[in-house]
This record gives C-alpha cells, sequence and structure tokens, in this order.
C-alpha cells in the first residue's frame, strides 16, 4: 500500500491541463438537462415530481432534474438499507476499502468532468472545482486506509491464559445529509467514511446540487458497490429529511449544513421512536463566524492577501471563510486599503471562464440573503468595497468589504455566507482574542503574527477547532488538517482526521479464556 499523499491540484497554466478542462466543460455542456433517477437499492425509480438544478452562473441554463422522493419512496430507502447492511457488515475492511479506492482512480482519471460538474452546478471556478474534485478523491484514498487500520488486530495489554480481541464494527444504516458548497467533496467524504466502516446508508443530497451526488452513485456503482449499499434519494427536508431523522432504524445521521438545521437534527434525533432501541449518533459541522487576525508586527501584505483568499474564494461560500478582520489599530489602515485594492482587482464572473476568480452565489435564496446583510453592513459600518449586485444573467454579488465594524455588530456575529467581510480595530493582542472569541461559533482562525509568544498564547487561547498562523484560515487538507470545530460550529468531528471513522463504528471487545 502506497503510504496516502494529498491528491496534487491541477496547474491551469498548463496549456495541457487547461485544454483537457475546457474539453471537459464542452462534454458536460453537451449532458446538461438529463433527468436523474432515485436509485433504492440498486433500482433506479422516476417520479412525477421533480427537483431542477440550474446554473447559478447563467440562471436561465438546466443543469440537470432529477426525481423527488415522497416519505413511501424514503421508508423503501430505509429498508434497502436495512436489507443491505446483513451482508456489508460482514464484508471485510480491506474489501470495503478497495472499494473506495477502485472509485478514487476512476474518479482521478474523470478529475476534469467531475469538475467541469461542479463549475456547472455550484457555480465554482476552475481551481475551486479542481480542488473540490481533488478533495473528495483524497477522503477515499484517505479512510480506506484509515479502515484498513482499524480492522488490525488493536494493541490490548495481554495477560496469561486470555485472549483479548478489541474489533470496531458499524453502526447500521445511516442518514448522510451533505451541504451544496462541497457538493462531491464533502458529500463524497461523509458517505465513504460511513460505507467503509460497514454501514449503509440512504444519501439525501442538497437540492440545489443534486446532480454531482447522482454522478457520484453512478461512480460507486461503477466501482462494485452492491445494491442498497448507498441509496440515492434526493428529496425536501421537510417531508424526507425529518422522515429520515426520526425513523426508529436510523443510527446515525451525518450532516454538514446551517446551525439553524443542524439544532434541528439534533433535537430530533435526541427523542427515541417507538422500537427504537439505541441513543441516535450525531455527526454535525455547522458552519462558522470566522476571524483573520493580524498584529502589528505581522507581514501586512501576506495578511491582506490572505484576507482576500479567505473571503472571496468560492464567493466566501465556506464555513470557513474569513468573514471578521481583526486587525491591531497601529496597522489598520494600512491593511484596510490593500485588502480593498486587491478585492477591487478581483474579476467576478461566470464560474465557467477561466479567467475570473468569483463567480456566483449558489441560488436565488442566497442572493436574497446576502444583498439583505449588506444592507444591514451599510448601517454597521462603512462601505469601503462592494456592497452591490455584479452584472450578468447569475446570482452575482461584488466582493464587499465593510471597516469599522463594531465586533458585536450583526454582520461581526451572525454567519453571512457570502462574500463579505468586515474590519474592526483591536488595541492590542489581547483584546484581538477577545474579539475572536466573541461568537457563539468556533471552527477555524488565523492569526498573522512574528512574535512566538503570541502565537504560542493564539493557540492556547483562540477557541476554534482549525487555528492557523500566517496563513489562510480556508484550504483544509485532508490528513494533514483534520476539519471541525466547537461551540455551534458542530460536534469537532475532524473529517479527514485519524479518529474520524471512529464515529462510525462502535468498540466490541471479545474476550476467551484458554
Amino acid at each position: 500500500m502506497i503510504p496516502y499523499q494529498p491528491e496534487p491540484f491541477t496547474n491551469f497554466k498548463d496549456e495541457t491541463n487547461a485544454k483537457a478542462m475546457q474539453a471537459a466543460l464542452d462534454k458536460v455542456k453537451a449532458e446538461l438537462g438529463k433527468d436523474y433517477p432515485l436509485i433504492i437499492g440498486g433500482e433506479r425509480i422516476a417520479t412525477d415530481e421533480k427537483i431542477v438544478s440550474i446554473n447559478p452562473s447563467i440562471k436561465d441554463q438546466v443543469v440537470g432534474t432529477t426525481s423527488k422522493a415522497s416519505r413511501e419512496l424514503a421508508e423503501k430507502a430505509m429498508q434497502a438499507a436495512a436489507e443491505a447492511f446483513k451482508t456489508w457488515k460482514k464484508v471485510s475492511p480491506d474489501e470495503r476499502a478497495r472499494l473506495l479506492f477502485k472509485t478514487a482512480a476512476l474518479m482521478r482519471r474523470r478529475k476534469f468532468e467531475f469538475s467541469a460538474w461542479l463549475s456547472y452546478e455550484a457555480g465554482k471556478s476552475w481551481p475551486e472545482a479542481d480542488a473540490d474534485t481533488a478533495e473528495a478523491i483524497d477522503f477515499m484514498e484517505y479512510y480506506g486506509r484509515q479502515m484498513m487500520k482499524l480492522g488490525e488486530r488493536q494493541p490490548l495489554t495481554r495477560i496469561p491464559g486470555e485472549d483479548n480481541v478489541l474489533e470496531y464494527i458499524p453502526l447500521g444504516v445511516g442518514i448522510v445529509i451533505p451541504p451544496w458548497n462541497f457538493p462531491l467533496a464533502i458529500m463524497a467524504g461523509m458517505t465513504t467514511a460511513a460505507i467503509v466502516s460497514g454501514n449503509t446508508v440512504v444519501l439525501k443530497p442538497a437540492s440545489t446540487t443534486p446532480v454531482i451526488a447522482a454522478k457520484f452513485v453512478e461512480l460507486l456503482e461503477e466501482a462494485g458497490m452492491p445494491k442498497g449499499v448507498v441509496n440515492f434519494v434526493p428529496g425536501s427536508g421537510a417531508q424526507v429529511g425529518d422522515y429520515l431523522v426520526d425513523h426508529p432504524q436510523t443510527r446515525f445521521i451525518s450532516f454538514t449544513g446551517s446551525r439553524e438545521v443542524g439544532l434541528r437534527i439534533f433535537e430530533r434525533s435526541s427523542k427515541t421512536a417507538p422500537g427504537q432501541i439505541w441513543m441516535k449518533r450525531l455527526v454535525a459541522e455547522m458552519g462558522g463566524k470566522d476571524s483573520i487576525v493580524v498584529h502589528k508586527d505581522a507581514d501586512l501584505e501576506l495578511a491582506a492577501v490572505n484576507i482576500v483568499n479567505s473571503a472571496f474564494g468560492f464567493s466566501g461560500q465556506k464555513c470557513s471563510a474569513c468573514s471578521r478582520a481583526i486587525v491591531h489599530e497601529d496597522v489598520y489602515d494600512e491593511v484596510v486599503n490593500r485588502v480593498v485594492e486587491l478585492t477591487n482587482g478581483l474579476k467576478v464572473g461566470i464560474a465557467q471562464d477561466p479567467s475570473i476568480y468569483t463567480g456566483p452565489v449558489v441560488d436565488e435564496s442566497a442572493y436574497n440573503k446576502i444583498l439583505e446583510y449588506i444592507e444591514i453592513g451599510k448601517q454597521e459600518g462603512r462601505l469601503v468595497a462592494g456592497g452591490e449586485k455584479a452584472e450578468g444573467n447569475g446570482f452575482f454579488i461584488k466582493p464587499t468589504v465593510f471597516a469599522d465594524v463594531a465586533p458585536d455588530a450583526r454582520i461581526m456575529q451572525e454567519e453571512i455566507f457570502g462574500p463579505v467581510v468586515a474590519f474592526t480595530k483591536a488595541k492590542d493582542f489581547d483584546h484581538a482574542l477577545e474579539i475572536a472569541n466573541n461568537t457563539e461559533f468556533g471552527l477555524t482562525g488565523s492569526v498573522f503574527t512574528k512574535d512566538r509568544a503570541l502565537i504560542e498564547k493564539a493557540r492556547q487561547e483562540f477557541h476554534v477547532g482549525n487555528l492557523y498562523f500566517n496563513r489562510k484560515c480556508t484550504g483544509a487538507l485532508v490528513g494533514v488538517h483534520p476539519f471541525g470545530g466547537f461551540n455551534m460550529s458542530g460536534t469537532d468531528s475532524k473529517a479527514g482526521g485519524p479518529d474520524y471513522l471512529l464515529l462510525f463504528t462502535q468498540a466490541k471487545l471479545s474476550s476467551e479464556v484458554f
């Protein structure tokens, strides 16, 4: 087994790669508008009611439609998953891992094609789409190896006359509810972590990005996944999502999304249904309000560049995105002015255009919400960049910067999930950390300073799950930066980390006397 290494990102300055990506975009464009059925127990089921996925860069371009599940079909999926679990749980960890390795190999061969689907359906720029696809490959390669380790004989204290064996066995049927912002990477990571651990899954993809999930399930099937191990069930949260969360046969829920929906699932999953014989396990990642702290001794150019990249990559639609910049008062004006200069140089446009940096936001609901927050920001701070719609037949918003915002302002406290960053002054480093910790979230953060003592102080006192020094607060790599946060950011599940699969297993000890 080759040691795990993250999938390299594609260099699109290489003409060969650029041509390959353009060819993939052309290929996918010719396939737009197709209909994708439910997949339940390996059976393809078409329904009259559909979910329509559109290109957020070109609002009248349909990416595809998926059949929409009813509660009756959700029940059918649950039973298919329960039936498949009887045999899948007995498959060896190594064999389950090989399914992931085969799927990763197939995706690697079609890397540009999957990135093209991400560009059309999620509005991702070329580099952002490429990073999403690479991360999906990473999750499969990493989790496969982690399961093989868990399948080995575990070290225990040995005593004479007994043979003691500790095994990590699967939980059962899980509900996987992934987000729209990483519709391939996070969806694939959540799904494959569950199945490589021996569980079976009912996958309810995000309604704005269901086509990429359909494509991934097709890839799993091509790799040899048995029927019923993953059941593809798009549907509404209120009708299908709640039903599956409440179901007595649901053993765990893996969720990534908003704080509001995560807390709803937390509440519902904590209640036992008739016939339920376990406490449901919840693995939840619920967002953030992430800060970059800039001390007066920092490399200010490095800090400004990383604030812009962290705030406006994928239009700020990352739970790790920088939406708060906390800058020492001595260098505040210099950092703000440089960030404004860099922001004004960003090109906004259609995600399929290789020259753009910032594409659209995902849909009309997000578009309207972000514009409402921008209006709030105009009352709470000084608008210094952006602050309005951008041109085009898509959900385009100019990258927006507010200065002189109070630490307790709404745009400093509430998750906007768009291309908006707010600046506030700090009197000193302690004051900066105080502001950084004043939200209900605790996902990511960055600190820019050259002072080793301050780095160690932040390491102890900056209360986030992923803390970075002198680099951006986005871009966690599988196996390198295990990802998950504190407080209302979720259950600190550390996706892409060595203990993640433990969340989808239970430890069983067998002891035999000789």
